[in-house]
């Protein structure tokens, strides 16, 4: 450690010799660690001009306002020497840097590790496909939805659970109804019939929220839901565009389907649809087999949306269908935990990720 000057002082004609000598002390630095050597010997808690602030309590009140006033002169000034030293060092050591270490910009660029599509953004896109095939186009809508679009206009009740606090993501009232985040995309479906004349054939995919965290439910999902109105449209064609979808996705020709009557305040009938199965030694096969598994949920939609939108409900009528994308995924993809579908973990994407011209669903390719 360096030794810095210990010259006696006990008048202000003595602090010009210290200065002098501190400031060739802090010249005469060779790097860095030194001058902090310097730097915690003179300012720092016992160090040498800290020491002498501590005897101005023994001088006069005249004297003790000189000694202060030119003490804070040469702390301030050895602050300032002290600093401009570092900087000269740190300029060194950076021109140090760049005269030994370059860039060769000749050589080739590394090789990126190759991406993958992710499972869910590969499921989106075979719906869309299937889907395109029967005549359906995709519509959108936004992640935040007024109460009334998300629930009133599709005749759900206000007492109705989902629109209870505990199920559902409300945000700050900013207009006429209070905002929520969609738990649905039917909100789209809406939207569409509000703003668009039958016939309408349309799939809402996208986003939705709901309050739910385990290992089949996040708070953050994808749906996709399915809308046609017109004037001749009924329960046959719901169950032909569904079978076919269905076996088209999972890719097994014969796989059994039924409709289970169920409720919907927006559809009317209303139907579960399951598809056939087999659970063996804990293993879930889908086709053949002596169980049933519920996919998603349709019907037609009820004369009420129909009013609420604008529509004729004695000209107009159609069926509405909706299901999870994650469900779907997990069930062709033996995908086993919904979380890790937004982890992030590149090792989950690598292994269940697809390449970008990977074609798995042979009903898409031409």
């Amino acid at each position: 450690m360096p030794q810095t000057p210990h010259v006696a002082v006990v008048s202000l004609d003595d602090l010009t010799p210290l200065r002098q000598d501190l400031y060739a002390a802090i010249a005469a630095a060779t790097d860095m660690a030194v001058l902090e050597d310097i730097r915690v010997n003179v300012l720092g808690k016992k160090g040498r001009i800290t020491e002498l602030m501590k005897t101005l309590g023994q001088l006069d009140a005249d004297q003790r306002k000189a000694f202060g006033a030119a003490l804070n002169v040469l702390k301030s000034d050895i602050t300032d020497q002290i600093n401009s030293k570092q900087k000269e060092f740190a300029e060194a050591s950076l021109r140090t840097r760049l005269e030994k270490e370059r860039l060769d910009i000749t050589l080739s660029c590394r090789p990126q590790p190759e991406g993958r599509i992710h499972p869910i953004s590969q499921t989106i896109d075979e719906i869309t496909t299937l889907f395109a095939s029967m005549g359906f186009t995709v519509a959108k809508g936004p992640d935040i939805e007024s109460d009334h679009t998300n629930f009133t206009l599709l005749n759900i009740p206000p007492d109705h659970p989902a629109r209870q606090m505990q199920d559902t993501f409300y945000l700050p009232q900013t207009g006429e109804h209070p905002s929520v985040l969609r738990t649905q995309t039917s909100p789209v479906q809406i939207r569409t019939m509000m703003t668009q004349k039958p016939p309408i054939r349309i799939i809402a995919p996208g986003r939705t929220y709901r309050c739910d965290y385990d290992m089949t439910h996040t708070p953050m999902f994808h749906q996709v839901e399915g809308l046609v109105i017109d004037e001749a449209t009924h329960m046959g064609h719901l169950k032909g565009c569904l079978m076919d979808f269905l076996r088209a996705f999972f890719g097994i020709k014969d796989l059994p389907i039924r409709f289970r009557p169920s409720y919907f305040p927006f559809t009317e009938p209303s139907a579960e649809v399951d598809i056939g199965c087999s659970r063996r030694n804990g293993e879930l096969k889908l086709g053949a087999g002596d169980d049933w598994l519920e996919i998603l949920g349709c019907g037609m939609v009820h004369p009420n949306v129909l009013k609420n939108c604008g529509l004729d409900p004695e000209r107009y009528q159609g069926f509405a269908f909706g299901m999870g994308i994650e469900r779907i995924t997990m069930l062709k993809y033996g995908i086993p935990d919904l979380r890790t579908f937004f982890e992030a973990d590149l090792r989950w994407l690598k292994h269940y990720g697809f390449l970008p011209f990977d074609m798995p669903n042979p009903a898409l390719k031409v």
